[in-house]
């Protein structure tokens, strides 16, 4: 009878304590990026749990929408790259109800790369194309209204695991320039 009154006194520890809140938020973003010899824009988009106006916890994807050509041309001409990249992404928030502020951000991930024509016909991923991306940055984040935030920033995608001859893990490494939009109930 002692044992069961003393187990029931006793406080759960948990890593965060007292009252969570939380929202959630989905967002449109736009990189620009040097790509092997180009500029690359690559578009897409993010979303995640706000937890305790502090930390989020989400998932983004990416993709590369302009013409950059590959080192390399076939016998039916030049040879454009295709790339896209996605993952858990990991955001600190610092004075989340200021006017402007700044977030830290990760994401940790994975992509891909293959070629296509001038037509736009795909071809094939294959193994070698597969790379692991991780990409730390960082934002300037606006609030413009209860349910929108326009944040700006930087952020570096380092990329190791491409082998192809075609296109290196150099190529695809660099420095991005960050537009987002924000939208949820913050």
């Amino acid at each position: 009878m002692v044992f069961f009154t003393l187990a029931g006194n006793a406080q759960q520890e948990t890593l965060i304590g007292g009252s969570i809140e939380s929202s959630l938020f989905g967002a449109p973003v736009v990189k620009m990026s040097h790509i092997g010899a180009s500029t690359g824009v690559l578009v897409g988009g993010r979303g995640g749990w706000i937890i305790n106006k502090t930390l989020s916890v989400g998932a983004g994807g990416y993709g590369l929408v302009n013409n950059v050509r590959a080192r390399t041309e076939r016998p039916d001409g030049e040879r454009y790259m295709n790339m896209g990249y996605g993952g858990l992404e990991l955001e600190y928030i610092h004075n989340y109800d200021e006017l402007l502020h700044y977030t830290f951000y990760t994401l940790i991930g994975a992509g891909g790369v293959n070629y296509r024509g001038q037509e736009h016909h795909d071809d094939s991923i294959d193994w070698e194309r597969i790379f692991f991306v991780l990409e730390p940055g960082a934002n300037f984040e606006l609030n413009v209204t209860e349910f929108f935030r326009f944040s700006f920033g930087i952020s570096y995608r380092f990329v190791t695991g491409l082998n192809t001859q075609i296109t290196s893990d150099d190529d695809l490494r660099g420095l991005n320039g960050v537009l987002m939009f924000k939208f949820g109930k913050f």
